[in-house]
C-alpha cells in the first residue's frame, strides 16, 4: 500500500508543492511548526533516511539546502533549521523550517489547524522566493 506521501506525490491527496524534479518534490506541511515548515520527500518510498541510497542523499540535501535558502529569503528568520525523524509516516522525508530560536524546532509546537490561506500564502512566498533565486524546480501547486 502506497504512503501518505505517495499519494500526495501522484495527486490523490492535495499538498502545497514548491518543488517538483526527477527525484523528489517539496511540499508545505499541514501541520507547521511555523510560517513556510516544508518537507522535502524522495519519490521513491524508503522509510528510513539511513536505508536511501548516498546519491539520493545527497540530492535531498542539495534540495534542502535550495529550499531553505528561499525559506531564509522568504521569511527573513535568524536561521533555518533541518529535521529528519520519520515517526509519524514510513517514508523518508526532511522538515526545513524557518526558526528563531531551537524551541522553533519542538514538535509538539505544531499548529494542527492551521488556516488553508496561510498554507496557500506560504507556499507562494517560496515559490516566488526560488524564482527569484534562479532555481527552474518551482512546482506551479
Amino acid at each position: 500500500m502506497a504512503t501518505l506521501f505517495t499519494r500526495i506525490i501522484n495527486g490523490e491527496l492535495p499538498g502545497r508543492f514548491v518543488w517538483r524534479d526527477e527525484r523528489c518534490v517539496a511540499f508545505l506541511s499541514i501541520q507547521p511548526l511555523r510560517p513556510g515548515h516544508t518537507l522535502v520527500v524522495p519519490r521513491e518510498e524508503v522509510d528510513h533516511w539511513i536505508d536511501l541510497e548516498s546519491d539520493l542523499v545527497r540530492h535531498l540535501m542539495t534540495v534542502t539546502q535550495s529550499i531553505g535558502k528561499a525559506l531564509q529569503h522568504g521569511f527573513h528568520s535568524k536561521k533555518v533549521g533541518v529535521a529528519i525523524a520519520g515517526l509519524e509516516v514510513p517514508h523518508c522525508h526532511i522538515h526545513v523550517v524557518p526558526i528563531d530560536a531551537i524551541h522553533d524546532l519542538d514538535f509538539t509546537n505544531q499548529d494542527t489547524n492551521p488556516r488553508p490561506a496561510d498554507l496557500d500564502g506560504a507556499a507562494e512566498t517560496i515559490r516566488e522566493a526560488l524564482r527569484h533565486l534562479g532555481f527552474t524546480q518551482v512546482a506551479d501547486r
